[in-house]
């Protein structure tokens, strides 16, 4: 943990040095996330529900989906530099330290633009959270830490996966933007969908993991599926496997040969 803080505090200073560019990133990365609450308004505006789901319960998964993207996208966002890393020939530098491969290339970055996703999340999550009623007691408090975790398990699951495509094939940036670009679709509730993309979004990219099936204990516990109470540890399964994915990939990875 004090490499990891030593590192992360060395790309902290670096970025800070540019402070407008911290400040404006910020800045747009909360107008991005807000800009989804005026889209849900409009919406709603029109119509009021969605297969039976109100503004303010599909507020709160959008929420959720925020506050889970949020570590990957403070800790774990250097899975998008990973392609270019690899194709360069740069990443055989992370092959050369005592230190794990997945631990040193992850902690390389730490994106400070997440801490605006994180604050709108918040927002969005206490506003939704006051209109629905739910209360406040410590093991609602502890049940939203505990599910907010396990979703973000399968968040950076999907991209670890899916960036780690680039150590087999040359042309893999498809995968990672096809595969995040289903991520759009974890702020709704997988039951608007067809059987044909429900099955897709739970079982092949399990992006209803990411807010849907943990939102459930909340928003709706009469409606608890199986898959809500098993999402901890499908979470920390699905990351463990994506986990041996990149491992496997980056240690038979032998540079450009240039």
């Amino acid at each position: 943990m004090r490499i990891y803080f030593k590192i992360i505090s060395q790309d902290i200073k670096s970025k800070m040095s540019y402070r407008a560019d911290f400040i404006i990133s910020t800045f747009g990365m909360m107008l991005s996330n807000a800009a989804g609450f005026v889209s849900f308004w409009i919406l709603f505006r029109n119509f009021p529900s969605i297969a039976g789901w109100q503004y303010e319960e599909v507020l709160f998964l959008y929420s959720f989906s925020l506050l889970a993207m949020t570590p990957q996208q403070c800790l774990f966002d250097n899975s998008w530099n990973l392609r270019r890393h690899v194709y360069s020939g740069d990443f055989i530098k992370y092959c050369f330290r005592p230190l794990n491969l997945f631990f040193y290339y992850i902690s390389e970055t730490f994106d400070l633009k997440g801490l605006g996703q994180l604050a709108v999340g918040i927002a969005a999550m206490l506003y939704s959270w006051n209109m629905l009623g739910l209360g406040f007691d410590l093991l609602l408090i502890t049940q939203l830490i505990v599910m907010l975790v396990s979703a973000s398990f399968f968040y950076i699951a999907i991209t670890t996966a899916a960036s780690a495509t680039c150590f087999w094939f040359v042309n893999s940036g498809f995968v990672l933007f096809t595969v995040t670009g289903f991520l759009e679709y974890a702020r709704y509730p997988v039951v608007i969908f067809n059987k044909v993309l429900q099955f897709f979004f739970t079982f092949i990219v399990p992006i209803a993991f990411v807010a849907y099936y943990p939102s459930l204990l909340f928003l709706r516990p009469e409606e608890i599926s199986v898959l809500t109470w098993f999402t901890p540890a499908l979470g920390a399964v699905f990351f463990g496997v994506s986990y041996l994915i990149w491992m496997k990939g980056a240690v038979t990875y032998s540079g450009t040969g240039s």
